[in-house]
């Protein structure tokens, strides 16, 4: 069988080519806008200062999340702060300096969680703890950048608990000026692409007639991965277990 001419063979490789850089570029194109409307998402302040929840959860990742929950805690907007993704074998008065605290406050009210080694094992283990405990709302301490993409994971988990966000913002992070900021900008880019797959994964999740989200709202229903009460330390829980 004769093959084309040379020339033909070209425009046909020129043509495939063509479309591969439109495709490129249209794809860089739809990351950018996104990229721009998640920078845009980013909470800039604390819009809700006052509200009382149920609980306020910090995520681990900076003292200054650890700082501020204490803090909120402090001021009565919760009965319970709820520290989730902490390494096994770190205590409650280690964690939160308990010299800066009343110890009364800490051994009350204070619950740590160990299975959490990322954002959607945040959630998991906090629906857990939330669901168990009969709690209908929470504040959530993360660092401003982190925030967008934690909300879509706990509402996800919790759509029937009433989530309050509560940013904290890091000096390392420029949200503002990114692009003058390189570090600042990998990191924010690296976090929409996370956000782009969490939501991705949420999306097929939902299709699916068995996903976890009915398990975790099931007294006693089993979760993939999902922690028990051992998984959970602090003096008020260890009272309560017996």
């Amino acid at each position: 069988m004769n093959k084309p001419p040379l020339s033909v063979q070209h425009r046909r490789r020129f043509r495939r080519f063509r479309f591969l850089l439109s495709t490129l570029i249209f794809c860089a194109l739809v990351w950018a806008a996104g990229f721009i409307w998640y920078v845009d998402y980013i909470p800039k302040t604390v819009e809700n200062t006052t509200q009382r929840t149920d609980a306020i959860v910090v995520l681990t990742g900076g003292s200054e999340r650890l700082s501020e929950g204490r803090r909120l805690l402090v001021r009565g907007l919760a009965d319970k702060l709820f520290i989730s993704g902490v390494y096994r074998g770190v205590e409650v008065d280690e964690l939160l300096s308990v010299g800066k605290s009343d110890p009364r406050l800490i051994a009350c009210c204070v619950v740590l969680g160990h299975v959490a080694e990322n954002t959607r094992g945040n959630a998991i283990e906090t629906a857990v703890w939330m669901y168990e405990e009969g709690f209908k709302s929470l504040r959530i301490v993360t660092a401003n950048y982190h925030m967008p993409r934690s909300l879509l994971e706990f509402k996800s988990l919790m759509p029937d608990v009433e989530i309050v966000a509560h940013p904290v913002f890091p000096d390392n992070v420029k949200v503002d000026n990114w692009w003058r900021f390189p570090g600042s900008s990998a990191l924010i880019a690296s976090e929409y692409n996370k956000y782009v797959f969490a939501s991705l994964r949420n999306t097929l999740l939902n299709w699916l007639p068995n996903g976890d989200r009915a398990a975790l709202r099931s007294p006693g229903g089993p979760v993939k991965d999902a922690p028990d009460l051992d998984d959970y330390s602090a003096s008020n829980t260890a009272r309560k277990d017996g």
